[in-house]
């Protein structure tokens, strides 16, 4: 049973400023702190290779003190709004309608929400009354690819259906106003807040590129290298500087026998649709494919325009190809990595 993306669309929060604009807020918030220390912090967001972030908050917001509550309770409200606006988006870019959705898949890691997201969206859009839901609350940047893949196992063994993925995030309403640690500065100086949707079908009368196959890796003894802890304050990155290299060291098993079980090699593969998890990443699977004859520029373009809006991110990268409208026969590999730590993969074919 061949399934089918129809259609990706994103939305993103009302606020923004350019990373010079931030410089200002970042000096009022480290004011006090160790001149070296702020010329440093400085740096990290100059040089993230972002020129633009988009958040749920004002500036005023993130900067100012505020309770776990507090920002989860924006985190819920704006989210809702949001996630609400960009699924009527693309339904509408689709010509579908509400009730044509038989399965609906939300996921977030930024934030708590109980009852979860496609709860909310149910009502908003009255949405049916027996559609299936799956929130996915912890598989951080990965989640966008690995819905797709839950996605297309539900409508794969279901003819005829069809399925939303929801990703939503706000990187910026973990943001921990306390914490002068390395991995807080580097959080804040490449994460951003938005939204995006892919709709799915295994709809006979649908068109768009199929998936062809897919499939997760899932790295030993990992646990510690991403991922949240949960403080009083909030949701504390976990970004072990461990990360590149952890990649790097598996990235041919990730790469080449998945493609292998499918009789492809990377030299036919034809875009690379990979997540931007910052720019230390981005310049090293960049090298890794660089070598094999690809480039990822879609990739670090969206974390130049946006930021790493965690399961969302790759999302937009995939829009710019369907709006590219790639050739018949072309093949697309979706490549992205999270807490676990693992990779998910999908092949498409145009």
């Amino acid at each position: 049973m061949s399934v089918k993306i129809k259609t990706v669309s994103k939305l993103l929060p009302q606020y923004s400023r350019k990373t010079g604009e931030i410089i200002p807020y970042l000096r009022g918030w480290l004011e006090g702190q160790d001149d070296r220390f702020v010329k440093k912090v400085i740096k990290i967001f100059e040089n993230a290779g972002v020129e633009q972030r988009y958040s749920i908050m004002s500036p005023e917001e993130v900067f100012a003190p505020s309770s776990f509550e507090e920002r989860n309770d924006i985190y819920v409200r704006e989210g809702v709004k949001l996630a609400g606006a960009c699924l009527r988006q693309t339904l509408d870019k689709a010509g579908w309608t509400p009730t044509d959705l038989d399965y609906i898949i939300t996921v977030s890691c930024t934030g708590i929400m109980i009852p979860s997201l496609d709860a909310y969206l149910i009502n908003i859009l009255g949405l049916r009354q027996d559609i299936v839901r799956l929130p996915v609350t912890e598989m951080g940047c990965a989640a966008g690819v690995s819905g797709m893949i839950y996605a297309k196992n539900f409508l794969q063994a279901n003819p005829g259906k069809r399925a939303v993925v929801i990703a939503y995030e706000s990187p910026t309403a973990t943001f921990q106003l306390n914490d002068y640690s390395m991995v807080n500065m580097v959080s804040a100086a490449i994460f951003g807040d938005g939204a995006a949707c892919v709709l799915l079908s295994s709809h006979a009368d649908d068109e768009g590129p199929e998936i062809i196959a897919e499939e997760m890796y899932h790295f030993y003894d990992a646990e510690q290298l991403m991922g949240f802890k949960l403080m009083n304050s909030g949701l504390q990155m976990v970004l072990d500087v461990a990360v590149p290299e952890t990649i790097e060291a598996n990235f041919s098993d990730i790469i080449h026998p998945f493609l292998a079980k499918h009789g492809l090699t990377i030299a036919e593969v034809d875009h690379l649709i990979f997540h931007p998890g910052g720019k230390k990443i981005v310049q090293l699977v960049e090298g890794l494919f660089g070598a094999l004859g690809k480039n990822i520029d879609d990739t670090k373009e969206v974390l130049r325009l946006y930021g790493n809006m965690s399961s969302a991110t790759v999302l937009y990268v995939l829009e710019r190809y369907m709006l590219r409208k790639p050739a018949a026969g072309d093949i697309g590999l979706m490549l992205s990595f999270g807490p676990g730590f693992s990779a998910q993969r999908i092949l498409l074919k145009w």
